[in-house]
């Protein structure tokens, strides 16, 4: 049977993402996975991830993946020195770690490649895929790439998407809260790499179009 599955924020929790893809959801080939940013930092192996993600794409398996805020920060790391010590301070020094780099442009050429393909927005005839929203005072929604990847606090009813559900992340939510929204703005972010803090620590994929949440507690 073919899916389409949301993935919220992973954030280099590399057992999290493997207990959900190959035990709850039991992935097959025939599904259409989103991948919705911030696959890296804080967490513990964001190489570990990017792995993954890798070897998956190479079996034949459909994953689309979109930068988030995060990818972003890394991205402009090699511009200054505040850059990269605002990328140190949000969790990219664990990126590093687990690359066993000490910058940006050393990590090796294939994941590199990975990133340069991660999209900002992929719109399908039914979805919006979106690492944190759009910019819904904007003449166009789908032209402000910031908004993409920091924007927070918008209305979760927007008609301006018409048929379309956006889908996205970025701003942590409790289970309480994901499993209750209301609008056609849905948040998958679970706050999975918030283990130690007990309103959070679980990773979220919706199942589309049925609405069906899975989650998975993070206890690495």
């Amino acid at each position: 049977m073919k899916r389409i599955i949301a993935i919220g924020d992973i954030h280099g929790c590399k057992i999290a993402l493997e207990e959900m893809l190959f035990s709850k959801l039991q992935i097959t080939k025939e599904d259409t996975i989103y991948l919705l940013g911030d696959l890296i930092d804080r967490g513990p192996d964001s190489k570990g991830v990017i792995d993954t993600i890798i070897s998956l794409e190479n079996d034949g398996y459909t994953i689309h993946t979109l930068l988030g805020n995060h990818e972003e920060m890394m991205f402009q790391s090699v511009l200054d020195v505040n850059s990269f010590n605002m990328w140190m301070r949000n969790g990219g020094a664990e990126t590093l770690q687990s690359f066993d780099v000490n910058d940006y442009s050393q990590i090796p050429e294939k994941y590199l490649a990975f990133f340069d393909r991660g999209k900002y927005c992929i719109k399908t005839d039914d979805y919006v895929f979106v690492h944190a929203g759009l910019n819904f005072n904007a003449e166009n929604i789908y032209s402000d790439r910031e908004a993409m990847l920091w924007i927070r606090g918008f209305n979760d009813f927007q008609p301006v998407l018409e048929n379309k559900i956006l889908v996205h992340g970025h701003t942590p939510k409790t289970i309480d809260f994901i499993k209750n929204q209301q609008g056609n703005c849905i948040n998958i972010d679970g706050g999975c790499v918030y283990a130690e803090e007990p309103m959070f620590g679980n990773l979220v994929a919706v199942l589309l179009p049925q609405l069906e949440y899975v989650v998975v507690v993070n206890n690495a």
